[in-house]
């Protein structure tokens, strides 16, 4: 044979275990991969509306229900809290320390409406001990944001119905608690800026941010390429193999 003429192209045989693992497995990683994107850019939305919505002035609590698009949106306020039914958001943390939000209704005088004020965050490091925290008598003008969450809380179990007041929930349903209270009240809850009845109100825009979601996107589409090419690898290698072998055992014959 001349020395100069190509070697005989070997064939792609994988084995149907491989091929089974890599058709179970890529979709996943890619879909992944994709997901984490998509979340980048609805975060990426997210954080301009806050920018856009943070230098408007606020406007009046009856102009919440002709518009679609509330998240962030500035509310000025003037009434009074509910100091008898409160709501405690537990497992908030702030440096480390373990906390409450603290949630009351709010009447809005001018405009008749129910409002569920997020005043901020109270620690609660021993829980042998109620969580104290001062509610306002007198009438106040207030100014607060719209609080659209991103996503669902996960729970482990869901919080009761019920109980007494306050009520320490893990996660709150704003229209469920105006159905409970036999009220007309605003379908989302509204977090205090600065003033009298503040209490700590860092609250972060988002969770996570658009850069932490395109990582994680990079780290799935990097696993996918992986996978392939240890397929394609272990594909050839393995046929090589096969073959050695054949021809090994051949010439001791």
């Amino acid at each position: 044979m001349d020395k100069y003429s190509e070697a005989p192209v070997r064939p792609f045989r994988p084995g149907w275990v491989p091929t089974l693992v890599v058709l179970a497995l890529l979709p996943g990683l890619i879909a992944l991969g994709c997901w984490q994107l998509g979340r980048a850019e609805e975060k990426r939305v997210l954080l301009a509306t806050y920018a856009e919505r943070r230098i408007e002035a606020p406007i009046a609590t009856a102009q919440l229900l002709s518009k679609e698009d509330n998240a962030f949106r500035r509310v000025h306020l003037y009434g009074r809290f509910d100091a008898e039914h409160s709501v405690l958001l537990d497992n908030r943390m702030r440096d480390g320390k373990a906390g409450v939000e603290l949630l009351q209704p709010f009447h809005d005088q001018a405009s008749g409406l129910w409002l569920l004020i997020n005043r901020g965050w109270l620690p609660w490091l021993d829980r042998r001990v109620p969580v104290h925290f001062e509610t306002p008598a007198q009438a106040l003008a207030l100014d607060a944001s719209v609080y659209v969450a991103p996503g669902s809380t996960f729970q482990l179990h869901p919080d009761p119905i019920g109980g007494q007041w306050p009520h320490l929930l893990t996660a709150i349903d704003v229209a469920q608690l105006w159905q409970q209270l036999d009220r007309e009240g605003f379908a989302q809850e509204l977090r205090l800026e600065p003033g009298p009845a503040s209490y700590r109100l860092d609250w972060p825009v988002v969770a996570m941010s658009p850069e932490k979601h395109v990582g994680y996107a990079v780290q799935w589409f990097a696993l996918a390429t992986a996978l392939v090419l240890l397929y394609l690898y272990f594909g050839w290698h393995k046929n090589k193999e096969k073959r050695h072998g054949h021809r090994h055992s051949t010439g001791r014959a």
